[in-house]
């Protein structure tokens, strides 16, 4: 019984032996060329005429300007303010996720049904809703619909919107 089990073992041995040779000699053949390759690659890249100065020469100079040649100082366009947007373009880049498909207990947008409720509470809660987010028993609403980056006069003009549309 034990000359079996050996015997097993040493064929299962040289099988995976065998299978690995034949690997190693494949991954060998398949990168023999590699070299040539390379050399090919390094030719076109050498031949074009352009010198080592060139290829790493930087992308960019930096000047240093004394107080009297400097000219008026440019202004940061990321200090700027994007341009506010209006009701229908933040109710299209945000709101649309909860109110068109009704998630969370959000009214959908055009449903009078649904906003009467909410229309009956004032335009100033409606606002505060927005912006401050609410939570309550029949859903929840996040501040400023989960776009902090969104000014209180875009959640506003969304507001606006939404009531319009859903008179």
């Amino acid at each position: 019984m034990t000359e079996k089990r050996y015997a097993m073992n040493v064929s299962i041995i040289l099988g995976i032996s065998a299978v690995l040779m034949l690997f190693i000699f494949l991954l060998v053949g398949h990168h023999h060329d590699i070299p040539s390759q390379v050399r090919l690659d390094r030719g076109a890249l050498l031949g074009t005429g352009s010198s080592v100065a060139e290829r790493i020469k930087p992308v960019a100079q930096v000047s240093v300007a004394s107080p009297e040649t400097q000219r008026e100082p440019v202004k940061n366009a990321a200090a700027a303010p994007p341009p506010a947007r209006d009701g229908q373009q933040v109710y299209r880049a945000t709101c649309v996720a909860c109110h068109d498909a009704g998630i969370a207990g959000a009214p959908k947008l055009g449903d009078k049904s649904q906003w009467a409720k909410h229309i009956a509470k004032g335009l100033d809660t409606l606002y505060a809703s927005a912006v401050n987010g609410v939570q309550g028993s029949t859903g929840a609403m996040p501040a400023k619909g989960g776009n902090p980056a969104l000014s209180n006069a875009e959640v506003r003009a969304a507001v606006d919107y939404m009531v319009a549309r859903s008179k």
